[in-house]
């Protein structure tokens, strides 16, 4: 099947949102397609409920229908289900997720050749139930990250196994995992994410100081995550500690909100890290390329990852990378020509490997060059490689 095979296909994509790798793959992927539709399963709640903090998990985290510059061949649906923190309705989450899925397919008369349903469950499982009904091929990706993972697949949950034997594909964005895959579905293979090589590229790092106010004859750090344990911030203020006892000349900037803000600005304050650490707060897609250009040394300190996309991001701007063996980086920085990789929960290994990396003479052209390979033009090509393949053998 050539492309010309696939442009008069429709694709029919199953998402718990629609923001960052998932937007930007599908923006890719929709040239190859006549159409694309994308449905958000949302689990809906009674509005007095919401103000229970036992209902925060069943809420959206993100703006999901980020639809803004889309191609016109792209739709995205919003569909709710009911749901309740009750287990008989946590263990029908799935079905009941489905059931709504599907009436809405029936309604709206949504036609798709094939399925793309990205994490496990629900939205893996709604796509096999999908196929099972219309009979069309399925590919699921794999994102949740490593810790997330393992707890699915050490679980044995029935579903979760159901969703991964009866995909056509697996893809998981880390080679890490494939061999636990591929014991429920030999069809397992890896495709990492991707970046948007038009939002991330070189700037010149005095210009972009200048616009964000940033002193000019400092090293600065950079550090996106959100505020939560898995993204290990706590051990980077640690190793910051350690590292202004041999330097002084040290800035590190940590984008990103969460509920852990408060108690990360305890730990800068009772450190006496005031004048090093700043928590700048949640970064707009328009200001994060002049971020990541603004700093000397991009940190990724996460306890667990399933990818990692930023870093690439940041290495897209020509800057090394200080890194954890979270699941995910192991799998991008496979040399010390473009960065470091340390345990995981370890300040005093992340300080050393970042003073190594602030003394080092990194070569940006090395770096830009390695990150080419993960732009979401040749991400795409790898995926609709994989469509092909299933749509075949369907033939």
């Amino acid at each position: 099947m050539n492309n010309k095979g696939l442009s008069n296909k429709k694709l029919l994509v199953i998402s718990p949102h629609f923001i960052t790798f998932v937007r930007e793959q599908v923006l890719e992927i929709s040239k190859y397609f006549n159409h694309v539709d994308v449905i958000v399963p949302l689990p809906f709640v009674p509005e007095f409920m919401k103000k229970w903090s036992i209902m925060e998990r069943y809420l959206p985290r993100y703006d999901l229908l980020n639809c803004d510059s889309l191609s016109s061949n792209i739709k995205v649906h919003e569909v709710n289900y009911y749901t309740l923190p009750l287990d008989i309705f946590r263990r029908r989450k799935g079905d009941l997720a489905f059931m709504k899925v599907d009436k809405f397919i029936q309604n709206k008369e949504i036609k798709f050749d094939l399925i793309h349903a990205h994490f496990t469950y629900p939205f893996g499982y709604i796509g096999v139930k999908l196929k099972e009904k219309y009979g069309r091929p399925l590919v699921i990706t794999v994102h949740e990250n490593r810790n997330w993972f393992l707890e699915e697949y050490s679980s044995k949950n029935p579903k979760l196994i159901y969703s991964w034997k009866n995909a056509d594909v697996l893809i998981r964005v880390n080679k890490k995992d494939l061999p636990l895959l591929k014991k429920h579905n030999k069809k397992s293979i890896c495709i990492s994410n991707g970046l948007d090589k038009k939002k991330f590229y070189p700037l010149n790092k005095e210009i972009c100081r200048d616009k964000l106010n940033l002193p000019k004859n400092i090293k600065i750090l950079f550090t996106l995550g959100n505020l939560v344990e898995q993204k290990g911030h706590k051990y980077a203020i640690q190793a910051i500690s350690e590292v202004v006892k041999i330097r002084e000349d040290i800035m590190y900037l940590i984008g990103g909100s969460g509920k852990l803000k408060k108690k990360l600005q305890n730990q800068i304050n009772n450190l006496n890290l005031q004048n090093n650490i700043k928590l700048i707060g949640f970064v707009p897609d328009k200001l994060l390329n002049y971020y990541l250009n603004a700093c000397d040394l991009f940190v990724l300190p996460s306890l667990s990852e399933s990818f990692g996309i930023v870093q690439i991001e940041a290495m897209a701007c020509g800057k090394p990378v200080v890194a954890t063996k979270n699941g995910g980086s192991e799998g991008i920085i496979t040399s010390e020509d473009y960065g470091l990789l340390c345990e995981p929960a370890n300040p005093k290994e992340l300080a050393e490997n970042i003073l190594v990396a602030l003394n080092k003479n990194w070569d940006e052209e090395y770096i830009l060059n390695y990150a080419k390979q993960f732009t979401w033009e040749k991400i795409a090509k790898e995926i609709i490689r994989v469509y092909k393949d299933v749509m075949e053998d369907e033939t």
